[in-house]
């Protein structure tokens, strides 16, 4: 298991990306639809009605949907693409991740704080070790992933980890088994392909 990786692979539909012509399998793509005024709009939960227009979590690659026009050519009729999409693309990502992580926290699937996801660590209880993308590194590894099926997130940082937590930040947190657990880190993966990151980046902070 790589970190900023999903759980465990599983079959799932794949599709072309419209900009760079590749097919993935869905979860690493981003799901778009013609709205009712004909704009184009992201799916990010995969749930709005109309056909699926797909392009790479990629920054750049939903920038040349647009500017390419490839969005009027996939839906075969004339749209209109926002402004700064990938900016709006990445903006809903982070909200999205974030939500899922708070919804796992209401539900006792989430803990934070290096004590308490050290303890979950240890009792095997954690599935997801996430940690703040502006951590001291020196902090962070003393904390290692489940070795076992677990997964690592990464690409948050330690204001947007704690606004799930109802704090001011967070460094270290975790994700018990089952669960938003696997919906977290696919979406994570998403963001952290924007973002351009996987890991964390050196900082100076714990919690």
């Amino acid at each position: 298991m790589t970190r900023g990786g999903r759980i465990k692979d599983r079959d799932e539909p794949e599709r072309r990306c419209i900009a760079t012509g590749e097919t993935q399998p869905r979860g690493g793509l981003i799901r778009f639809v013609v709205g009712p005024d004909s704009q184009i709009v992201p799916d990010i939960e995969g749930k709005l009605p109309g056909r699926g227009l797909y392009v790479s979590a990629d920054r750049a690659a939903i920038a040349q949907a647009g500017k390419r026009k490839l969005f009027a050519r996939a839906a075969r009729a004339p749209v209109t693409v926002p402004d700064g999409l990938d900016d709006l693309v990445h903006d809903l990502l982070t909200r999205r991740v974030i939500e899922l992580i708070a919804l796992g926290r209401k539900a006792g699937q989430a803990v934070a704080g290096y004590e308490k996801v050290r303890d979950w660590l240890t009792t095997e209880t954690a599935e997801v070790l996430i940690q703040a993308s502006d951590g001291s590194e020196r902090g962070k590894t003393k904390l290692r992933p489940p070795a076992e099926g677990g997964s690592y997130i990464g690409c948050l940082t330690a204001e947007e980890l704690g606004s799930a937590f109802g704090r001011e930040h967070v460094i270290h947190a975790a994700l018990a088994y089952g669960g938003l657990s696997s919906r977290v880190v696919e979406e994570a993966a998403k963001l952290a392909r924007m973002r351009g990151t996987v890991g964390g980046a050196d900082a100076t902070g714990e919690d």
